[in-house]
């Protein structure tokens, strides 16, 4: 059996599934931190909302690491849009001080949310609200510069 072309066929399915998108492109690198972003956020609501078991010290790391996460993926948007199918809608980069703007709101309502975990225990009374904050900021920006 020839390996070559059953070797080319793999690599052609692993890009078609991951959209083609190459990892070390600005669209690529600002994916991962987004998935990222919505997988830490999700264990954090899901433990507020008892779809997962509630644990103090896992809940204090997500929202650290969703802290560090929301400065990341703004320095992957360029200048200039990039030809890669983005879903990021072209105001991105016609409207950058809205942007920014966002952005910058996301970031305050991920650092309130990691102030809140200073005071133990934890009560996720006290909590739900700042990552209900923290979603509200995501959702916002998403209705006015992502394309779905």
């Amino acid at each position: 059996m020839n390996l070559k072309p059953f070797l080319l066929g793999i690599a052609t399915l692993a890009l078609v599934a991951c959209n083609g998108v190459d990892p070390n492109s600005p669209l690529g690198k600002r994916q991962a931190i987004f998935k990222q972003m919505l997988h830490t956020s999700e264990d954090l609501g899901g433990m507020l909302r008892g779809r997962l078991v509630f644990d103090e010290q896992r809940f204090v790391d997500g929202a650290v690491k969703l802290d560090q996460l929301s400065h990341e993926p703004w320095q992957h948007f360029p200048q200039v849009k990039e030809k890669d199918d983005t879903s990021a809608r072209d105001e991105v980069w016609q409207r950058q001080e809205r942007f920014q703007q966002l952005a910058r709101e996301l970031e305050q309502n991920t650092a309130a949310l990691v102030a809140a975990t200073a005071n133990r225990p934890l009560d996720p009374r006290v909590l739900e609200p700042q990552v209900k904050r923290v979603e509200d900021s995501c959702e916002s920006c998403h209705h006015e510069f992502r394309a779905y």
